[in-house]
């Protein structure tokens, strides 16, 4: 592709022609997959994934593209550059969840016991660094409305009748909100041990 060609093609999608985004992928699909796969290794899955990704984040940002920068192609190995490093990070937080989860077996019912309040957590385990992860990835999981009023009162301190006067409630109404979000949460928290569970079974 000569500069004349990029510069209309850069113009393109910074219109959002749709023809410029089919010339967009047949000029660069295979030379991004090859540089994304140099980076990842042979996994086709997970290639594939950041592949796609890189495309769609460069048809977001087409608007930001100035060829006064670099050349097109730069641009889109820059993405990909990102792709890779968003993708590295998410395997490594699922290793951590992995990890703390097979922390949440070793545990036992102790922890699940805690979160349906039938009795006292060991103030060790409440303080570890598994929980904290596994707390966070749950958290992460539940719908924004649950999520925030989960962290509000308990990892804020907010009080309830707080929270209720914030969002023009009633006590009565975020106790029964509150009740549903903790549901949630055990849930989402209590997958996590069936997980490593399934994992260790597999693995014995």
């Amino acid at each position: 592709m000569d500069d004349q060609q990029e510069r209309q093609l850069a113009q393109g999608l910074r219109e959002g022609r749709i023809d410029a985004w089919h010339a967009l992928y047949e000029a660069y699909a295979r030379p991004i997959w090859q540089y994304v796969a140099r980076l990842m290794g042979p996994s086709a899955g997970e290639v594939a994934d950041v592949v796609q990704e890189t495309f769609l984040a460069a048809a977001r940002s087409a608007h930001t593209y100035d060829p006064a920068r670099g050349p097109l192609r730069g641009w889109v190995v820059g993405i990909a550059k990102r792709q890779v490093a968003l993708c590295y990070r998410k395997r490594e937080r699922q290793d951590r969840i992995h990890a703390a989860g097979e922390w949440l077996v070793r545990k036992g019912r102790a922890v699940i016991h805690w979160l349906e309040r039938r009795q006292e957590t060991p103030p060790e385990a409440l303080a570890s660094a598994e929980l904290a992860t596994l707390v966070r990835a749950a958290l992460s999981e539940l719908s924004p409305d649950h999520e925030a009023i989960l962290s509000a009162r308990y990892l804020d301190g907010v009080p309830v009748e707080q929270i209720a006067t914030q969002e023009k409630s009633t006590v009565t109404a975020i106790r029964s909100k509150l009740a549903r979000a903790r549901r949630a949460f055990r849930e989402v928290f209590g997958s996590h041990q069936l997980s490593a569970i399934s994992y260790q079974k597999r693995e014995s």
